[in-house]
């Protein structure tokens, strides 16, 4: 079957006049952080003329979204609600399908956005035609606003990523508020993959994009990626689906990367996640006492990957645990205990 049954096509927009920008918000519920990416957009808007703002609701069933936009965007943003929940891949698509802009930003309804952002981006299209993409250095914030981490820096300087394609296919680099796309890209290259419905569509859309065109990289954090229980993300770390969704997408974008290196990157991509699910994903699973989590995330980590780093890293946690409770640990998540009792 081709890939393009798996990715809706972004129909090309015929009409000449169309603003610069088009700012997409996929929503579902939470209002309060709604108002807090609207307020942020607002702060920079140029005029109608020159961006689109419209949020996607993908029929919250808790929240009034659209008296939200009313009261916070004034007129000024546009409205559009799904007749059913549809998923959050099916209502990015129809961000991309209603935008009408030459730049296409996705901005979540729980994510945000820092004084600058819109004129860096604009800055990079202006002066580097080639680009398909552009994006900035982002922040990690948890559920109150406050930050958390900064992502890795890509180079010292602003500019053009060198072998990128190499770097986002062994780990996702890139976080949906941070990054820009010429609307063509998406027209030419088809929507997000409906094989991926939970979670990693985004890391596989940036492969692609990585793979035919270059990149801009901004060294300033102007962009906010939020981090709770409720988001995406969180939602699949209880049952390890994100390992089985990131195995998926590894699977799909093999096919864009250069033959003579692609085993390689795929291993070294397998091996990532399954390193970051010992190093970081259990121990935050045992933290909060969800033992079937760390459970899932165990088995499936083993499933990804069992390259030496791996289990290096399963030691170093049985270390960090120390013996006693580690025992307990892996004989909890390897079953024998039936009525694991709470770990402190």
């Amino acid at each position: 079957m081709s890939e393009n049954n798996f990715r809706a096509r972004v129909p090309p927009i015929e009409n000449a006049v169309r603003p610069l920008w088009s700012v997409m918000i996929p929503a579902y519920n939470r209002g309060d952080y709604l108002r807090e990416t609207l307020a942020d957009v607002l702060a920079q808007d140029p005029g109608p003329e020159i961006m689109q703002i419209e949020v996607i609701d993908d029929c919250s069933p808790e929240e009034d979204l659209e008296a939200i936009v009313r009261e916070v965007g004034g007129g000024r943003v546009g409205f559009y609600r799904q007749p059913y929940n549809v998923g959050h891949v099916k209502n990015f698509q129809t961000g991309l399908e209603r935008s009408t802009g030459r730049l296409i930003h996705l901005l979540h309804g729980d994510d945000r956005v820092r004084p600058g952002f819109y004129e860096k981006m604009r800055a990079a299209f202006a002066r580097h035609p080639e680009i398909g993409a552009a994006f900035c250095r982002h922040i990690f914030i948890d559920e109150r606003g406050h930050w958390l981490y900064l992502s890795s820096l890509e180079r010292s300087t602003d500019g053009i990523l060198e072998n990128w394609l190499e770097r986002i296919a062994v780990e996702q680099r890139i976080q949906t508020p941070s990054i820009v796309v010429r609307r063509e890209v998406y027209e030419r290259l088809g929507g997000f993959d409906r094989r991926l419905p939970g979670s990693c569509e985004d890391w596989e859309m940036w492969v692609r994009i990585a793979a035919r065109y270059p990149v801009w990289y901004d060294t300033e954090p102007l962009a906010l990626y939020r981090v709770h229980a409720n988001s995406i993300t969180g939602g699949q770390l209880g049952s390890a689906a994100d390992l089985r969704d990131a195995r998926r997408a590894i699977a799909i974008f093999e096919a864009d990367l250069p033959a003579g290196s692609a085993a390689r990157l795929t291993a070294k991509a397998l091996e990532n996640w399954a390193v970051n699910a010992i190093r970081h994903t259990i121990p935050e699973r045992l933290a909060e006492n969800d033992l079937p989590g760390a459970r899932a995330q165990l088995w499936e980590a083993l499933r990804t990957s069992r390259a030496p780093s791996v289990w290096l890293q399963l030691l170093a946690l049985g270390l960090r645990l120390g013996k006693r409770r580690s025992i307990d640990i892996l004989r909890t998540l390897a079953g024998e205990n039936r009525q694991p009792g709470r770990i402190s």
